[in-house]
């Protein structure tokens, strides 16, 4: 089952979330692993696994910081040109296809179905959801920081 939330449900508003943002609530990040998508300047969908990450909500926001994306690849140059992103959350069912993506990740790629996936519009952002995925978090970058000065990852907000 799929839900869209662009806005606090209304079974949530008025109810005490403890200084917790209501998305911290009805996404419950359940998975340490999930696929970033974004779109390449040619167009085709970029798709990298992720983890080590954090999810916190404070009124008015909910932010992912992804700590290790290197500054190297293909996720960290689209983040920069596009500034958005879908992160992608996958059911066990579908984890040999996302992990697909590592082996498929040509510039010329679509790398979305090359894994075998189907790649739909965001809703809220410019970039790809991969439609097999139970929960997308349509994001926009925020800032970015290296990871220590002069490091070849930088941390993703």
């Amino acid at each position: 089952m799929k839900r869209e939330y662009g806005e606090i449900p209304p079974s949530m508003r008025g109810r005490e979330t403890y200084g917790f943002s209501w998305m911290d609530f009805v996404t419950a990040i359940p998975s340490p692993l999930f696929l970033v998508t974004t779109y390449k300047d040619n167009g085709l969908p970029n798709a990298c696994l992720q983890s080590w990450s954090c999810f916190l909500g404070e009124d008015g926001g909910f932010y992912a910081l992804l700590a290790g994306v290197n500054k190297g690849g293909h996720l960290y140059r689209t983040l920069r040109e596009t500034g958005c992103a879908v992160l992608n959350f996958p059911s066990l069912d579908i984890y040999d296809r996302c992990l697909a993506t590592v082996r498929h990740n040509g510039w010329d790629e679509d790398e979305i179905a090359a894994a075998g996936l189907t790649a739909e519009p965001a809703r809220a952002v410019n970039a790809p959801r991969v439609a097999e995925c139970f929960l997308h978090v349509e994001c926009a970058l925020a800032w970015e920081r290296d990871l220590a000065p002069g490091s070849a990852h930088a941390v993703v907000c």
